[in-house]
């Protein structure tokens, strides 16, 4: 770590890293259980719902939440670890690639969207009873942790 790197800000590695771990298993956790007419019980991660939706021939809804569920998270992840490292060497670059973190994070939020329609949708057709699942708690953590560590960043970054 730079001599210049205050003590408050050695805990951002340690936010994205949490974030990492956070993202990986979120996304391999079921979402939600869901019991179609009381006898049915499944549950949906969502590696498991977009690797679904390409075997049922989904190809848009599949392109779309690949992007913006596992694409997106993981390009911005990536981007902090890189304005981490970097943040001691080329301080414009570095604001320049912080600047894409803070667009990802806008249109990252889609996936959001998309879940919350599917929620509503299978609730109001009475079809199935949806329960949350540990993946949607471990996902939401890690893009507050994502988002923590970025907004930590800013401060840094800022003359």
């Amino acid at each position: 770590m730079p001599e210049s790197t205050p003590p408050a800000s050695r805990g951002i590695p340690v936010m994205i890293v949490v974030a990492v771990l956070l993202f990986g298993t979120g996304i391999f956790f079921p979402f939600f259980h869901v019991t179609k007419f009381w006898v049915f019980n499944s549950g949906v991660s969502v590696v498991g719902g977009i690797l679904t939706l390409f075997q049922e021939g989904e190809y848009f809804l599949f392109a779309v939440l690949s992007l913006f569920t596992l694409v997106f998270p993981c390009a911005k992840l990536g981007l902090l670890a890189i304005v981490w490292l970097e943040r001691a060497h080329d301080l414009a670059r570095v604001r320049r690639l912080h600047g894409w973190v803070a667009t990802l994070s806008k249109w990252s939020m889609l996936d959001v969207f998309v879940v919350a329609i599917l929620i509503v949708a299978m609730k109001s057709a009475a079809v199935a009873e949806i329960h949350i699942g540990s993946g949607l708690y471990l996902f939401t953590f890690s893009v507050v942790a994502t988002q923590l560590a970025s907004a930590w960043l800013d401060r840094l970054l800022r003359p």
